[in-house]
């Protein structure tokens, strides 16, 4: 016989909170994410990303892609220097690349299931964030086994 789940007052399990708290974190660090691939974008257009160009391209105020930045330094993801730019940090490449190759898989399998290219890009941005390694490695799973019968 299993013993009855354990709830608060709200009716919430730990389950149930672990969950939100994982979403949550998700959410804190698409934010990291996105400015990250941002910066590096504007790096290689530019040569350096400024916050103004930051700002403008992710649509939001000059504040806040300064508080956004500063996560980023805090990190240790990006620094800057006087009457320059800001830039990435080796961990803040990496990261930018991460995202970038994850970003490319979502698409890929989006795309394979028959969702529009444009829809697939636009959709693969907020889900990107999102997946874990576990699910994105069986997406890639996924992906090589249908390549592989599509070349059959």
């Amino acid at each position: 016989m299993t013993e009855p789940t354990q709830t608060d007052d709200a009716g919430t399990t730990p389950a149930t909170s672990a969950r939100f708290s994982q979403a949550r974190a998700a959410q804190s660090m698409a934010v990291l994410e996105d400015y990250a691939e941002m910066i590096d974008d504007l790096t290689a257009e530019m040569g350096e990303a400024r916050i103004t160009d930051i700002a403008a391209r992710m649509g939001v105020t000059h504040p806040t892609a300064t508080k956004a930045v500063a996560r980023l330094k805090r990190e240790g993801l990006a620094n800057s220097r006087p009457y320059r730019g800001v830039f990435l940090t080796e961990a803040g490449a990496a990261l930018a690349a991460r995202v970038r190759a994850r970003h490319r898989v979502v698409v890929d399998l989006l795309v394979a299931v028959g969702v529009p290219s444009e829809t697939a890009e636009l959709d693969a941005e907020g889900l990107e964030h999102h997946v874990s390694e576990v699910t994105l490695r069986a997406f890639e799973a996924f992906l090589d086994e249908t390549r592989s019968g599509s070349a059959a």
